[in-house]
């Protein structure tokens, strides 16, 4: 599998992390998506895989050409080689790549990295710089830590998942792995935290992301609400709780729409939209909380007046009046709408001659903006450039290395 260079955003203006070398040794999605954003701000990220096969997420879901189209997004701006960290001498050679890096990110179940003799206290004294990033279902102290914990299963256990769905119906999962991606975006924030540290006093740290703890950081206001009120957020389907109005409404010609006019002034706003002047006026309503205690009435106006008129006519005529309001899109309509190409979200690399459209990583940075060099590349395809130039490797020592299935 040949790559090019992204087509677009090919400007050669410094990133932010450009100079700092990260590790990467988790598979799948946590430990990787926070790689895919410290590469695509500049970090020369180096991801190790098993020989052969590579990371499982190579294979998963569509494949082109005999990979997976989610891996070209995934696996942009890394350098791929391979190490069997079963074996010695594997675990030896990646003794020396940690020991040039600045931070690791692993994500395997707590103890397999020092059942390998490449926890962190195996760096102190070589590497005491070093940022040790470990990505779990439920982290590396507690009751609970040595438990496998895949995105679905720390979902539930964060709190996420029970108000997630409609009342009296089993939980409903995002058809997306919110966990995993949270938990990356955390453990990237950590590592950012730990750099800043790091550049004034020299020294690294462990940086310690649960999966379920990042799903927990959502529950900023359910929290205190059960502590200082004995509330239990329940599901609420396609609203949310004390907020009025702030729902979903199918229109007339069948598609749905988004109506969050939940301040006052943007409520009156929407009754003049309905030409409803009552509703404007009703003393019931003139605030969120008397809103609230007629939620029921009020989506009802609301639901009425949506399915009476086309989706397009709706949007159209909120917008012009300031009302909160939105589309609900597919994918397909992502890659229509103006907006999403005005941003700069929809990026085109090559892939074996072909193109492919990948997201955008933000957020945006005006003077040192991120971007994608290239594509998720084939398993082992910077061994040369790393076993050569970084650890100093001889051609025939990387020769009996891939003979013996090491690299």
């Amino acid at each position: 599998m040949s790559f090019d260079n992204i087509m677009t955003n090919t400007n050669s203006t410094p990133r932010p992390l450009e100079g700092l070398r990260v590790i990467e040794v988790g598979q799948l999605l946590a430990g990787p998506f926070a790689g895919t954003m410290l590469g695509y701000f500049g970090a020369e990220v180096i991801k190790v895989e098993p020989p052969v096969t590579g990371d499982p997420i190579r294979r998963w879901r569509k494949l082109r050409n005999g990979q997976s189209l989610w891996w070209s997004s995934l696996g942009r701006n890394k350098k791929c080689v391979t190490i069997d960290l079963k074996d010695d001498r594997g675990r030896a050679l990646m003794r020396q790549l940690v020991n040039t890096a600045d931070v690791i990110v692993e994500n395997f179940k707590p103890g397999t990295m020092e059942k390998w003799g490449l926890g962190p206290e195996e760096f102190k004294d070589s590497n005491p710089g070093l940022i040790y990033t470990r990505i779990s279902g439920y982290g590396q102290t507690g009751p609970s830590a040595p438990k496998p914990g895949f995105a679905s299963v720390c979902e539930g256990f964060g709190g996420f998942r029970y108000v997630n769905g409609f009342p009296d119906e089993a939980p409903v999962r995002p058809n997306l792995s919110i966990g995993d991606t949270l938990a990356g975006i955390h453990a990237a924030f950590g590592i950012l935290l730990a750099y800043i540290n790091r550049v004034n006093d020299g020294e690294g740290q462990i940086v310690d992301v649960a999966i379920f703890e990042a799903v927990f950081n959502l529950l900023e206001g359910v929290v205190p609400e059960y502590d200082g009120a004995g509330i239990i957020r329940e599901p609420s389907g396609s609203t949310i709780t004390g907020i009025v109005p702030s729902n979903t409404y199918r229109c007339e010609d069948g598609k749905l729409i988004v109506i969050g006019a939940n301040t006052d002034s943007m409520f009156k706003r929407l009754a003049d939209v309905m030409d409803d002047p009552g509703m404007a006026t009703d003393t019931r309503f003139t605030d969120n909380n008397k809103r609230v205690d007629h939620q029921e009435e009020i989506d009802g106006k609301i639901a009425a007046w949506a399915a009476s008129t086309p989706a397009a006519a709706a949007l159209s005529a909120l917008d012009a009046n300031g009302v909160a309001a939105g589309p609900i899109y597919s994918v397909k309509d992502i890659f229509e709408d103006p907006q999403y190409a005005a941003r700069g979200l929809l990026q085109q690399v090559t892939v074996d001659g072909e193109p492919l459209t990948i997201p955008a990583i933000i957020p945006h940075l005006s003077q040192t903006p991120g971007r994608t060099q290239w594509p998720g590349p084939q398993v082992g395809s910077h061994n040369d450039e790393i076993f050569s130039d970084l650890l100093n490797l001889s051609d025939d020592e990387q020769s009996e290395l891939r003979d013996i299935g090491i690299i």
